[in-house]
């Protein structure tokens, strides 16, 4: 998209006017956007066909990154969708906030427990022992 500001800002209005937008609904999550269908279609070369949304397309490098084993953005993207799908079907069954905020805990626990974690036996940062020198009690009858 491109516009030439003229005094006024009327060929920048024109301009806004004549780009064409679709709606687009995600392959994962459902989430419907708005896209240029230039940008649709690169979305679309990206991921096989499917179109995904800015979100999703971040889960589904996280689910790259997080394999132990190397992945490929289709099976990543297959990961994410089911993950996706699990998630929608365990909210939809639960009516209560509370049981919802629950099953959203508890997915991420099982993610986060599932992904790999950084070796954690080397702290960051020495901790130092704290050594009482005095008794404080007799501080406090007097």
């Amino acid at each position: 998209m491109f516009a030439t500001v003229i005094s006024g800002g009327e060929a920048v209005a024109a301009a806004a006017a004549a780009v064409e937008v679709e709606f687009a609904a995600c392959d994962c999550c459902g989430l419907t956007e708005e896209c240029t269908p230039a940008y649709i279609a690169g979305v679309r070369e990206q991921y096989g066909g499917r179109w995904i949304c800015g979100l999703c397309a971040e889960a589904v490098q996280d689910e790259i990154r997080r394999s132990e084993l190397l992945i490929s953005p289709e099976e990543a993207m297959i990961r994410h969708a089911s993950f996706c799908r699990s998630f929608r079907s365990a909210e939809a069954a639960t009516v209560d906030p509370a049981e919802q905020l629950i099953a959203a805990v508890r997915q991420l626990l099982r993610r986060t427990l599932d992904s790999p974690r950084a070796d954690r036996s080397t702290p960051s940062s020495p901790r130092t022992a704290l050594n009482r020198t005095r008794s404080g009690f007799p501080a406090l009858l007097g």
